[in-house]
């Protein structure tokens, strides 16, 4: 059975802070930045939907017996495969501050409070989805990654504050 948690919740405030990166570019007339921002919303929305399952072969591979010869190679694989998700949305999350915080300098001054919240609630999802890798990993490759993208991210939000 399906279950919304971190990862999908990352994901829809990804989504939700592209929808007001989105808008305040068409304000600002800026249609391809407009464009880009609608195909990472999409994206965010489509990964919302691969959270739902994104945990359930770890928890499969968990129930294993503990002295199952190959429930440990079982679990780690699992929780590689459930990190992906998050290192996407934690990338897709980069971006979408990224493009809040150059709007926010370049847009309409009327709706820079949008892609400041836009900019806020990204990173904020890039921090959380980075940690969700952290958390099934503990190191390694995508473990770095995914800070990468939380810190692009921050920096982002740094600069919509400015």
């Amino acid at each position: 059975m399906p279950a919304p948690g971190g990862g999908s919740s990352t994901a829809c405030a990804t989504a939700l802070a592209a929808s007001l990166v989105e808008m305040a570019a068409r304000f600002a007339g800026d249609f391809d930045l407009a464009h880009r921002v609608r195909e990472l919303r999409v994206r965010a929305l489509e990964l919302a939907e691969v959270e739902l399952h994104a945990y359930e072969p770890v928890l499969e591979a968990l129930r294993l017996p503990r002295h199952d010869p190959e429930r440990v190679v079982r679990v780690e694989a699992a929780r590689t495969a459930a990190s992906q998700s998050p290192l996407e949305v934690a990338e897709v999350a980069a971006e979408v501050a990224e493009m809040a915080a150059d709007i926010t300098r370049a847009g309409n001054p009327n709706l820079a409070g949008d892609a400041i919240a836009g900019a806020l609630l990204a990173e904020a999802a890039a921090q959380a989805a980075a940690r969700l890798v952290a958390i099934n990993l503990i190191d390694g490759p995508m473990v770095n990654q995914a800070a990468e993208f939380a810190g692009r991210a921050g920096a982002a939000r740094a600069r919509a504050l400015s």
